[in-house]
């Protein structure tokens, strides 16, 4: 990663009024999603693997707005 920046990764970003938005978007969707698979997908471990891997990808997209894309 040739635009990797420790710096800016590892670096306090401030929550802008836009940010709180997206990041609330992300959530809700998340959130919706992560109901339709408990209410539909049997329990088991493929269920358990697509939550954690919601909640990860609900993770890595908040990260992209905190950085604001920068992040290659």
């Amino acid at each position: 990663m040739a635009d990797f920046d420790p710096e800016y990764v590892f670096s306090h970003h401030p929550a802008t009024p836009k940010k709180l938005e997206d990041y609330e978007a992300i959530h809700a969707g998340a959130k919706r999603f992560a109901e339709v698979i408990l209410a539909h997908v049997p329990e088991c471990s493929d269920r358990t693997a697509v939550l954690r891997l919601l909640r990860e990808a609900s993770m890595l997209a908040c990260a992209a707005i905190t950085l604001e894309g920068r992040l290659k």
